[in-house]
């Protein structure tokens, strides 16, 4: 790793010139292909029924769950949520969530093995310890779990108290992800998150004592008055809690996306080259530390299953990112939440008021979709090799597709642009990512992006 970080810095006088040229296109972080901005209204309730009923007990399952809510507004957040100060709408959003789980498993006949559940947010612990228990007993009624299946939940430590902690070990949480993004006090006055080093710690210990082991930080880089030293001391201090894995992710600020981010002044936001600078800091300070980078940005120790995914050529990508989750079929429960099925995608409400209105009207919330081609799962099947191994056989998978690589290559020149500009190889049948082009892996993934060009989203910069 350090060799290839070492790469990327000596390569020459251009590191600047490739930032100013690659770094600053804006381009999808590809958690799914198609991704969410193509979706569109013409995928509803009667087509998910029947996408739903198509399943058979041999597509095994992905559980994702969203939790809309939030106690207080971090500025910096681009997730789906809203404040619930008091707790009498989080309650009520739970039993319409048991109602859609209920409804969901009634539309298929016999639902496969359940290997991978996902409380994401918002905060999932805004839940208390009565409602999230709840909710586990009924997936847990009306699907088969395997024995083995990983339960993971998103936590603000800030509201994680000890009946949680032991609601989560009895319904049998296997890891949890904490939301740790910097600990600089100018840097946590400037998002609207505070946290001290202290409660983390604490609350660290109780999930471990509860026996929840297996732990994910998530941290950021490129937030507001943050310098690379912030990055890094930051960083340092949440490898001393030891976690299985580390998620590394660039603060995208999208205020036409987000209105609140308008909260965080653009001119106290890092450049793109303070941005490189510190993400190359972090991941070399994650490398000295013996982590094992995943793809884009995750790192893992050596002895984490995504580690030993990524050595056997099997890691995946979805809308939690980076993932050992191989089930054949995602099934999303609230709102906003996406599920990924054989026959394509579906999103619900994202407004949550309107999610439960149409909950308790029809037991279903779909709103939109797209049903996927077998030219997209191509390309999805190329951009997820591109962004978790970083090589993608383009002349094996387009073979086994039955289509010409000619025909999915799209912008040759760029390509062959990238490939003068040392950031990839290509032989006309093996497409790699160099190490000089790790960090312009999404810039890469677009290029078999057929939907990009045509579309009007928005998206963050790639670097």
């Amino acid at each position: 790793m350090n060799q290839e970080m070492n790469m990327m810095r000596t390569a020459g006088a251009t590191g600047n010139t490739l930032l100013q040229k690659y770094g600053t296109r804006n381009v999808p972080r590809y958690t799914s292909y198609p991704t969410a901005p193509h979706f569109h209204e013409g995928i509803g309730p009667t087509t998910y029924r029947q996408w739903l009923g198509a399943l058979s007990p041999d597509d095994s399952l992905s559980l994702y769950l969203h939790v809309p809510f939030c106690k207080a507004l971090c500025w910096y957040c681009g997730c789906a949520m809203q404040v619930a100060r008091k707790y009498g709408p989080v309650s009520e959003y739970a039993r319409v969530l048991e109602r859609e789980i209920e409804t969901v498993a009634g539309h298929i006949r016999q639902p496969g093995t359940v290997r991978h559940v996902h409380w994401g947010g918002g905060s999932p612990n805004r839940l208390n310890a009565r409602d999230f228990s709840s909710l586990m007993a009924v997936l847990r009624h009306r699907f088969p779990f395997a024995a083995d299946a990983e339960i993971a939940i998103e936590i603000d430590p800030r509201s994680l108290d000890d009946s949680l902690v032991e609601a989560y070990a009895l319904a049998g949480i296997t890891r949890a992800s904490l939301g740790l993004q910097d600990f600089t006090p100018a840097v946590q006055t400037a998002i609207h998150r505070e946290q001290s080093f202290e409660l983390v710690e604490d609350r660290v210990g109780a999930l471990r004592a509860a026996g929840i082991g297996a732990l994910n930080f998530d941290l950021m880089y490129g937030l507001p008055y943050q310098g690379i030293s912030d990055a890094v001391r930051s960083l340092e201090m949440a490898l001393s809690l030891d976690p299985s894995r580390v998620a590394v992710f660039g603060y995208a600020h999208v205020p036409w996306m987000r209105k609140h981010q308008n909260l965080i002044p653009t001119e106290a936001l890092p450049g793109p080259e303070v941005r490189r600078d510190q993400a190359e800091a972090m991941a070399d300070t994650l490398a000295a530390a013996g982590y094992v980078q995943i793809g884009l940005d995750h790192f893992a120790r050596p002895d984490d299953s995504m580690a030993e995914a990524i050595e056997a050529g099997v890691l995946k990508r979805n809308f939690q990112g980076y993932t050992t989750d191989d089930a054949s079929t995602l099934i999303g429960f609230g709102a906003s939440s996406i599920g990924a099925l054989p026959d394509g995608y579906v999103q619900n409400i994202a407004d949550t008021r309107l999610y439960e209105e149409s909950v308790r009207e029809s037991g279903l919330a779909a709103a939109r979709g797209i049903a996927v081609s077998a030219d997209d799962r191509l390309r999805r099947q190329v951009i997820e090799s591109l962004m978790c191994d970083g090589r993608a056989d383009i002349a094996a998978l387009c073979a086994d597709a039955g289509f010409a690589a000619s025909a999915l290559l799209g912008d040759q020149a760029f390509l062959n642009e990238m490939q003068a500009d040392g950031l990839l190889s290509w032989d006309g049948q093996m497409l790699e990512i160099t190490p000089h082009g790790r960090p312009y892996i999404r810039v890469v993934a677009a290029c078999f992006d057929a939907y990009l060009q045509a579309g009007k989203a928005r998206h963050s910069g790639a670097v």
